[in-house]
């Protein structure tokens, strides 16, 4: 190093240290001035701190700040255009439970979301509902509870043909069709395919996760699939139409829906954190149906969508407030009941509960709606 850059070096260093020793005396003076007047605060508040004093809500977070939970949160994820991803993308979580520590973990199918319920690696983590009935039913008999309802499915879970002679489910008897076992989108084949008259010997079904979908489809390894954005609008935008779709079979009575469910021991020893989860998820719902343009953009990004395509996207579903969700949670058990029926006659469950009531937890919906 030479003189002159030593010289300009030592200039800068000295002029930030000066900068520094300013700002303390500004911010020890405006303390002492305060404390003479009686109004004395915190050093968080001198420099800036976003808290809302009234409701105890941050900039960043749109319910009460949650300090008292210090220990971590295990989050199973999906690539689904829901508030999830809003949650997820905007770090609602983590700047609402600031003491946390959020873990996110993606999985590509329910299926596998049940394994690691199973090896006891998440806390809360989204399932469909055909898999969240496996979760408390014989002979998985997880002990987790649905906590919230990520959204009604509709369109956007959809059987596509790249085959131009099928215009009917009875046209792809013998063919072969892709869909993530375990999930929603299977039981709506297996739904239509009885509405149909037809059976799963009456087709070749594969097993096949959404992300592996595309390269079977160009490959003409499959004839069709079932399966949810945003591979489904990937599959149309290469050749793919439409044959039916889960707000088809809904109609028919075969409703599924995107599920959050929880440990029975995460909710039983963290009621607070329960509460803090579903205000935030609550207010990213708001934004996906008021179409917020902040949360299109999440959305987006987390799909690496574009956000027109996300506007499209989300069409496909319902989504419910917590106001709503007190009504449909007195619902779900009966379609929990007859959901778990139709997969004990697939071999989907080895029983049917005489009741599915204790596998809904409430209570924070009812206080966040209750707000």
């Amino acid at each position: 190093m030479t003189g002159i850059t030593m010289s300009i070096g030592l200039r800068d260093a000295t002029a930030q240290r000066v900068r520094k020793a300013l700002s303390l005396l500004a911010v020890g003076a405006a303390v002492l001035s305060m404390a003479a007047c009686g109004q004395m605060k915190t050093a968080d508040e001198l420099v800036g701190n976003t808290s809302d004093s009234a409701s105890g809500a941050s900039a960043g977070c749109p319910t009460d700040v949650n300090n008292d939970f210090t220990g971590t949160i295990r989050v199973g994820w999906q690539s689904i255009p829901n508030a999830d991803l809003v949650v997820k993308d905007q770090k609602l979580l983590e700047n609402c439970l600031p003491k946390a520590t959020i873990e996110w973990s993606q999985f590509n199918s329910g299926a596998d979301v049940l394994q690691a319920f199973g090896a006891k690696s998440l806390d809360i983590a989204l399932l469909g509902s055909s898999p969240s009935v496996k979760a408390v039913s014989k002979p998985l008999d997880l002990p987790v509870q649905v906590i919230w309802i990520n959204d009604v499915i509709g369109g956007a879970e959809s059987l596509v043909t790249r085959d131009s002679g099928v215009s009917s489910i009875k046209d792809l008897k013998g063919k072969t069709i892709a869909v993530p076992f375990g999930s929603t989108s299977h039981f709506s084949l297996l739904s239509a395919l009885s509405d149909a008259g037809l059976n799963d010997s009456d087709v070749k079904l594969v097993n096949l996760d959404p992300d592996k979908m595309p390269a079977a489809w160009q490959r003409g390894e499959i004839d069709a699939a079932w399966v949810w954005d945003p591979v489904l609008g990937e599959l149309k935008s290469n050749g793919g139409k439409t044959v039916t779709s889960s707000a088809e079979t809904a109609k028919t009575g075969s409703p599924t829906y995107d599920l959050e469910l929880a440990t029975s021991a995460f909710i039983k020893a963290n009621p607070g954190v329960l509460k803090t989860w579903t205000a935030v998820e609550n207010h990213a719902v708001g934004q996906v149906r008021d179409g917020d343009a902040a949360a299109i953009d999440s959305i987006a990004v987390q799909l690496n969508e574009k956000p027109d395509q996300v506007r499209q996207q989300v069409k496909g579903y319902e989504y419910q407030t917590a106001a709503d969700q007190e009504k449909s949670f007195e619902q779900l058990p009966d379609v929990f009941s007859k959901t778990a029926k139709f997969l004990k006659a697939q071999g989907g469950v080895d029983a049917v509960n005489s009741s599915y009531d204790s596998a809904f937890y409430a209570d924070a919906i009812k206080e966040v709606s209750a707000k």
